[in-house]
C-alpha cells in the first residue's frame, strides 16, 4: 500500500489555504501542485506549500505524480474540472456541491465507479464528534421519538458584493445547492431519507437585479418534519447557526454552522442519565431535579416515568477553527484509508454528494419565489 498521498490543488482561495494545511497534518501527504486562474492568488498558496503554480488546471490533473486532486473552485466549475481530474485517472474530493446538476453528479458518480477511483464531495459534518454523539441520543431513543427540528443560518453576506459569484445561480447553484447540501446531507445521517414538502425563495428588494438572498424549505423526513432557513443577510459580527431536534421526552440545541456546543433538556431516567454523562463527557449539568420517587407523565397518549429534569450543557474542547481543521484532516485520512483498502467502509462517500444535491434541487425546483 502507498504511504504518500500526493494531492494537487485546484482553486486558490482561503478556504484551499485553509484545507491544504488540514490535508498536511495527515502523515504521508504532500501538496505538489496548485491552480487557479488568478497568477497572484495561485503563486502565493503555491509558494506557501512549496508546490508548483500551473494557471491551466489541465496541466495538473494530467501531472502523472499526482494521485488525489482537491477542488476548491466555485460552483459552476465543480462539474467540468471533477470530470477532467476523472478521466486522467486522479481521485477527486470536491467542495460542495458536487455540481450545479443532480445529472452532472450522477455523471461524475459513475465515471469514478467505472474507472475505480475515488470520488466524494467534502460533507464534513458527518466527521464532527458531536454528530455523532447526537446520532447515538436518536439511535438509542433516549430521549424518544424524534418529532420536529429546524435549522436557522442567519449568515453574513458582508463580503458578498453584488456582483460576486454567490448571486449568481448559473455560478452558485442558489443557496440551496450551494449551501445548503451540508445540512441536508447531515439530517438525512440522523433521520433517514427525507422528503421536501414545500420551500420559498425570497428575492432582495432594491438590489439593481435579482438577488435571492433568504431561502426556507420544509423536509419530511420518517418520524416527523424539519424546517431549513438559510438567510444571508447579516453583517459579520451578528453571523450565527442554530438547529434544534425535538423528542418526546426533550430537546437539543446546537450551536455553529459546525456545531461546537450544546444544551439538552429533558427528563430522563436514572439509567438514561448515566449513558448520556458517559456519551458527552465533559458535559456539564446546569439543571437537576432529581426526584427521590419515580414521577409520572402522559405524552402521545402514553405513559412517561422518570427520575430526573436536567439540562446538559456540552461544549467541544476545541475551537470552531481548530474543530473544522481537524473534520477535514479526519475526512482525508478516511478517504485515504478507502483508496489504500476498498474493503474499509468510509464516513462519507460518493452517494452523499449525489442525495445531498437530489434534495437541494428538489428545494429548489419547488421553490415559490417572492
Amino acid at each position: 500500500m502507498k504511504k504518500v498521498l500526493n494531492i494537487g490543488i485546484v482553486g486558490a482561495g482561503s478556504f484551499a489555504a485553509f484545507a491544504s494545511q488540514a490535508f498536511l497534518e495527515v502523515e504521508g501527504v504532500r501538496v505538489l501542485a496548485v491552480s487557479d486562474i488568478s497568477k497572484e492568488a495561485g503563486n502565493q498558496l503555491a509558494n506557501k506549500l512549496e508546490a508548483e503554480f500551473h494557471e491551466d488546471y489541465i496541466n495538473l490533473v494530467t501531472d502523472k505524480r499526482i494521485d488525489l486532486v482537491y477542488i476548491a473552485s466555485p460552483p459552476f466549475l465543480h462539474y467540468k474540472i471533477s470530470r477532467e481530474a476523472l478521466r486522467s485517472g486522479k481521485h477527486v474530493i470536491c467542495e460542495k456541491p458536487a455540481a450545479l446538476y443532480l445529472e452532472e453528479a450522477e455523471e461524475l458518480q459513475a465515471l469514478a465507479r467505472d474507472s475505480g477511483l475515488l470520488y466524494v464531495v467534502n460533507l464534513m459534518q458527518r466527521y464532527n464528534p458531536l454528530y455523532s454523539k447526537i446520532k447515538t441520543i436518536i439511535n438509542e431513543g433516549i430521549l424518544g421519538a424524534f418529532l420536529h427540528g429546524y435549522f436557522e443560518n442567519y449568515a453574513s453576506d458582508e463580503y458578498l458584493a453584488r456582483d460576486h459569484w454567490f448571486w449568481k445561480d448559473s455560478m452558485s447553484g442558489g443557496i440551496f445547492i450551494e449551501h445548503g447540501v451540508h445540512f441536508f446531507d447531515m439530517f438525512s445521517g440522523w433521520l433517514g431519507q427525507g422528503k421536501v414538502i414545500n420551500a420559498i425563495q425570497l428575492t432582495r428588494p432594491g438590489a439593481g437585479h435579482v438577488i435571492i438572498d433568504r431561502v426556507q424549505a420544509t423536509l419530511l423526513y420518517p418520524q416527523g418534519i424539519v424546517n431549513f432557513y438559510h438567510g444571508f443577510d447579516q453583517p459579520k459580527v451578528l453571523d450565527r447557526q442554530e438547529m434544534k431536534l425535538q423528542f418526546e421526552r426533550g430537546d437539543l440545541t446546537l450551536y455553529e454552522w459546525v456545531p461546537v456546543s450544546m444544551k439538552l433538556h429533558g427528563i430522563l431516567k436514572q439509567d438514561d442519565k448515566t449513558r448520556l454523562m458517559e456519551l458527552l463527557e465533559p458535559a456539564a449539568i446546569s439543571l437537576d431535579s432529581h426526584y427521590v420517587d419515580p414521577q409520572h407523565a402522559t405524552g402521545r397518549f402514553n405513559a412517561i416515568s422518570y427520575d430526573d429534569m436536567v439540562t446538559i450543557q456540552y461544549q467541544n474542547k476545541n475551537g470552531k477553527e481548530a474543530l473544522y481543521q481537524q473534520l477535514l484532516s479526519d475526512m482525508l485520512t478516511d478517504q485515504w484509508q478507502w483508496i489504500m483498502d476498498r474493503t474499509h467502509t468510509r464516513v462519507i462517500d460518493d452517494n452523499n454528494a449525489v442525495e445531498s444535491l437530489r434534495v437541494a434541487t428538489e428545494a429548489k425546483q419547488k421553490a415559490i419565489v417572492f
